[in-house]
């Protein structure tokens, strides 16, 4: 395959395709109403590895509890979970609100507008640094997300390995080449829009497509084989059993998960992988292991949940069981909450539909 490179295309009508089909063609977003760097920076945080109709409420909300970088410096961790359960990948957020800090206390509040000193914050990789700068402070810098190499790889003709890390370079080399030095904001989202829009993963939309004059794969027909991508590897399945242990209080049992791996710092209800669904009698002996607490354990679950994560899925069971005895939970990893204190933890989506589904009995 050859490669339909930069100077094979004419790049000032390139640029004028692109730019002047996002302004036509631009979807009203939230993030869009103006330029303020911080809102920017939000808004690319939340849109890694999610949709954008699952981001805008959660936009929406997050802004009104942060709306300044110093609200978010100044939250409790508790309170920034809160706001950003139901999103995943939670490092996302945590590492947002560290560099948040660091901006308030060695910037002055104010985001950097250079590359060097915005990669250096914490969670703010090449395609972040990139977007924020061209889209707030208008630099001539790229931003390579999944859409645009997609995008790029078949109006350039590339068949490097879009699952590769290294591939992002030869993206960002044909980038700066290609980007309108007097509206890079327009072009990068340009981009990002034709990806989402148009030039979509499959079933591209060749004939609507503003740059399909320039556009390799098009004229050589292989837009349907590009990118390419490595398949991931197949989720592992784990079969867990999680627990609504209660007290003579009517409180629930749950628990802080560790400050670091997979769901850091959330709450959860008492669980732990099993086997198969386990007897009785050798799911109360692993409570009083694992959690100190004797319990009576009804014998079938109540609920079944499927939860997917990139690497594995976890298939859990949910029993009810009471605490034989009104015992304290020890330590700040472990509470008795009553119903309506749930609302104030942040859970993962697996066990928010543990309080939707069975505690609150929603359909």
């Amino acid at each position: 395959m050859i490669l339909h490179c930069t100077d094979q295309i004419n790049i000032n009508e390139f640029r004028s395709n692109l730019v002047t089909w996002f302004y036509q063609n631009q979807r009203e977003l939230p993030w869009r109403e103006n330029k303020d760097p911080y809102r920017v920076w939000v808004s690319e945080i939340m849109l890694q590895q999610t949709r954008v109709d699952t981001v805008i409420p959660y936009y929406l909300n997050f802004m009104r509890q942060f709306p300044e970088l110093e609200n978010l410096a100044e939250a409790s961790e508790d309170e920034i979970l809160k706001a950003w359960e139901g999103l995943g990948y939670y490092s996302r957020v945590r590492n947002l609100q560290t560099a948040v800090r660091e901006v308030v206390s060695h910037y002055n509040g104010v985001v950097p507008d250079t590359r060097e000193e915005i990669s250096n914050l914490k969670g703010v990789g090449p395609y972040t640094a990139g977007a924020i700068l061209s889209i707030a402070y208008d630099k001539a810098e790229p931003a390579v997300d999944g859409n645009v190499m997609r995008v790029l790889s078949r109006v350039l003709v590339i068949d490097e390995d879009i699952a590769k890390v290294k591939t992002r370079k030869t993206f960002e080399r044909e980038l700066y080449e290609l980007i309108d030095p007097e509206d890079p904001s327009a072009f990068n989202q340009g981009l990002m829009e034709l990806g989402a829009l148009v030039c979509t993963p499959t079933s591209p939309g060749c004939l609507l497509c503003p740059v399909q004059s320039h556009c390799g794969a098009y004229h050589q027909g292989l837009q349907n084989q590009l990118p390419v991508k490595t398949k991931k590897k197949k989720a592992i399945p784990k079969n867990m059993a999680a627990f609504l242990i209660k007290n003579n209080k009517n409180e629930y049992l749950i628990e802080k998960r560790p400050e670091t791996g997979l769901l850091a710092g959330l709450w959860q209800f008492p669980n732990f992988e099993v086997s198969s669904v386990s007897a009785k009698e050798e799911l109360e002996e692993a409570l009083m292991n694992g959690y100190g607490i004797e319990t009576y354990t009804h014998g079938e679950p109540i609920q079944y949940i499927e939860h997917v994560f990139s690497h594995i899925i976890w298939n859990i069971s949910v029993f009810e069981a009471k605490a034989k005895q009104a015992e304290s939970a020890s330590g700040t990893s472990l509470k008795w909450v009553s119903q309506g204190e749930l609302e104030q933890y942040a859970f993962p989506v697996s066990h928010q539909k543990i309080i939707t589904h069975t505690i609150r009995g929603e359909a």
